[in-house]
C-alpha cells in the first residue's frame, strides 16, 4: 500500500506509469517514449511522456538505473535530476553513454531511470557574520582521512 498518491498524466495513452519493480524499492522505473541511439560519449535528453503533480513539500529525483550503468555505461548526466513540486511539464532525462567504444540503442518503452519521491524541507536562509564551529570546519573535497603536516593520520 502506498504512503503517498502522485497524480500522473501521460503525453500518449500507451506511456507506462512509473512502476516499482520489487516491494520495498525506493525508485520507480520510468521509460523512454522514443527510440534513441547514443554513440560513445554522446548525451541526449530523452522524453518520458510523464507529467506529475507533486504535493507541496515533496520533490521527485531522477536517478540512474544501476543495470543500465553496469551493462552499457549509461548514466544520468545531472544525477539526480530534480523535479520540483510546481513543475507540470513532461519529465525528460539527460542520458550519457560513458562507454568509449560501443553505442547504446534504447527502444521506446525501455526503462531508462528511476524516480524517487522524497519529502523536502523549505529553508529560510539567514545571513550572519560568522558561522558556528563544527568538528569538520572548512575541510572540503577529499579532506576526510587525509593526513596534513599539522595533523598526522
Amino acid at each position: 500500500m502506498a504512503d503517498l498518491e502522485i497524480l500522473v498524466s501521460t503525453t500518449e495513452p500507451d506511456v507506462p506509469l512509473p512502476r516499482y519493480s520489487h516491494p520495498g524499492d525506493a525508485g520507480a522505473d520510468i521509460t523512454t517514449r522514443i527510440d534513441v541511439q547514443l554513440a560513445p560519449g554522446e548525451r541526449a535528453t530523452v522524453p518520458t511522456g510523464l507529467r506529475i503533480a507533486l504535493p507541496a513539500g515533496y520533490a521527485a529525483f531522477v536517478h540512474p538505473r544501476s543495470g543500465l550503468a553496469a551493462r552499457h555505461g549509461v548514466t544520468v548526466v545531472n544525477a539526480p535530476g530534480t523535479v520540483d513540486a510546481g513543475y507540470r511539464g513532461e519529465i525528460a532525462v539527460t542520458l550519457l553513454n560513458t562507454d568509449a567504444h560501443e553505442p547504446v540503442t534504447l527502444a521506446r518503452g525501455d526503462r531508462i531511470a528511476q524516480l524517487v519521491i522524497q519529502r523536502v524541507e523549505l529553508a529560510e536562509f539567514v545571513a550572519v557574520e560568522d558561522l558556528p564551529g563544527s568538528h569538520r570546519g572548512e575541510g572540503g573535497f577529499g579532506s576526510t582521512g587525509v593526513a596534513t603536516a599539522e595533523a598526522p593520520a
